[in-house]
């Protein structure tokens, strides 16, 4: 970092701890709904009692020094101060969407609430039995308890997945049908984060297949472009899940085929993710310059959606890399502001949009490069954190693993060669991963070990060596690990 940039670095540093209270914390533990103060709002049915409950709650006073004050809850909310007092003071709110949008934005949980989601329930669902079903899943990322794909589908369209086959192999494409593949893209595209690699490339390869077949059928140009559509996101789905098992070669062909599918259905978002995932694969291959390329061609044709976002990370990260600091925060600028602009995803958890807790994960790693350390920090336990479920269950195992090894980084700096080496380790034997992006960080750790002397982080050196020698569509740990 420039010697005469260090007044920038300070503002930069004051706004980023300001910029913790810029969203809701997410992924909270059961144990934060659990005061006094929150069980009296919930059985009142009240949701301003709850907010009240939320500003009020003792972890905030023991962060800030202070209660969340009304101005910044109704920032988050879409309100006004004076229209967060009203709810909080006056007559119950009653509209259900209005309900679950507030409940959605904040993470309350679903089992409190008085009120359900779409496709979701309030009643528990025991650890045995997502165990033994199949189809069983923890929801991730708003802290409600998702059940099965065939629930989701069956509340939204009154079909289950064997309806929604049994119309496809017919081409019995209707109003209802179309609706159903669309919950099943999103539902595969949620699954990305923590979903065994293999099993879910699979099942995207066969929807792909499905959606491939449809297209030869008649169809009327909305339904055709309906399905150009699903099939583009499964491409995009299937070319990252390739590029994480290190097949590069079907990961770019993959990705080519997105970029075409998203061309003739004309739809800006799938043509920036088709760019999104060129910069991605030159990022992981050293190759910074065309980051930076593509990431301009993918905003620019994708300048209103969330992927330009992400394009903004993946150049920050590029300039990282190359040593420019100026243009790091410019590209960090960029994006922040773009994401502070766009309204908060439904289901965040999708791969493919882009929510603050995601770009605070982009953040982490260009500042671990440029050398701000504190602020990396800081991110990588936030992103920790965030990486569990209220259940305790680890939603995010490839976020974990990259910002342990933020963490792992900045102890060697440090000096703490014994903890950059456990951390380093916990990394490398987390569940699922990307191997690209994860060979790219550990190089960057292995890289701090060797200012130590060839020995330092010797048993961090064995792991990643026998990662690099393993075959690409064979490395270790591509279960989700159950902790």
């Amino acid at each position: 970092m420039a010697a005469d940039n260090t007044a920038r670095l300070c503002s930069r540093c004051h706004r980023e701890q300001r910029d913790q209270l810029r969203t809701p914390p997410a992924q909270l533990r059961d144990e934060f709904f659990e005061t006094d103060e929150f069980r009296a709002a919930f059985e009142s049915q009240h949701i301003g009692k709850v907010f009240k409950a939320y500003r009020n709650h003792p972890r905030h006073l023991q962060l800030f020094g202070k209660a969340l004050n009304q101005e910044l809850l109704g920032r988050w909310l879409g309100l006004t101060q004076a229209q967060v007092s009203k709810l909080e003071n006056g007559k119950p709110e009653q509209n259900l969407e209005t309900l679950r949008n507030y409940a959605r934005i904040l993470h309350l949980p679903q089992h409190l609430l008085w009120f359900d989601f779409p496709g979701q329930s309030r009643l528990r669902i025991t650890r045995r039995a997502q165990d033994v079903s199949a189809g069983s899943e923890l929801g991730s990322g708003n802290g409600l308890v998702v059940p099965d794909k065939d629930a989701i589908l069956v509340a939204n369209t009154g079909m289950d997945t064997l309806e929604l086959l049994r119309r496809v192999r017919a081409s019995a494409i209707d109003s209802s049908t179309i609706d159903a593949l669309d919950i099943t893209v999103e539902q595969l595209c949620c699954e990305y984060s923590h979903a065994d690699a293999r099993e879910l490339m699979k099942s995207g390869k066969e929807w792909l297949g499905k959606m491939t077949e449809l297209l030869n059928n008649r169809l009327t140009l909305a339904q055709h472009r309906d399905i150009l559509n699903k099939a583009g996101m499964l491409a995009l789905l299937v070319g990252c899940l390739e590029n994480d098992m290190g097949d590069v070669r079907a990961a770019e062909a993959t990705r080519r085929m997105a970029m075409e599918l998203g061309q003739e259905s004309g739809d800006a978002g799938i043509i920036g993710w088709a760019h999104e995932m060129s910069a991605w694969f030159h990022l992981t291959s050293g190759n910074y310059r065309a980051v930076i390329n593509a990431a301009e061609t993918g905003a620019g044709a994708a300048p209103s959606h969330s992927v330009a976002v992400q394009l903004y990370g993946q150049q920050a990260k590029a300039y990282a890399r190359m040593g420019r600091a100026e243009e790091v925060h410019q590209a960090l600028d960029r994006g922040r502001a773009l994401l502070d602009r766009l309204p908060y995803p439904e289901r965040p958890e999708n791969h493919f949009v882009v929510d603050p807790d995601k770009w605070d994960f982009y953040a982490m790693d260009t500042y671990r490069i440029v050398g701000e350390d504190q602020l990396a920090e800081r991110n990588a336990h936030e992103v920790i954190r965030r990486g569990v479920n209220s259940e305790g269950v680890l939603t995010s195992p490839m976020r974990t693993a990259e910002a342990q090894l933020t963490l792992a980084v900045i102890a060697a700096r440090r000096g703490d060669l014994e903890e950059a080496t456990a951390l380093g380790l916990q990394a490398l034997q987390s569940g699922r991963q990307s191997r690209p992006s994860l060979l790219m960080v550990s190089t960057e750790l292995e890289r701090e070990f060797d200012t130590y002397g060839a020995s330092a982080g010797a048993d961090f050196r064995e792991v990643l060596a026998d990662i690099k020698r393993a075959p690409k569509l064979n490395i270790p740990g591509e279960n989700i690990s159950s902790t």
